[in-house]
């Protein structure tokens, strides 16, 4: 298992509004919400190489 590392970032509360309302829709924290994202970009990275 690879060791896990803590991220934090900047963002418009415009943005955060956004992330927090869809967690709240679909019951996901946004941790896993944001994991999604990068596992869906590490797939259209791997595709352009």
């Amino acid at each position: 298992m690879t060791a896990e590392r803590k991220l934090t970032i900047r963002i418009p509360q415009q943005e955060l509004d956004l992330l927090e309302a869809y967690c709240e829709q679909t019951s996901r924290t946004k941790t896993d919400v944001i994991r999604e994202l990068i596992r869906k970009l590490a797939q259209k990275v791997s595709k352009t190489e």
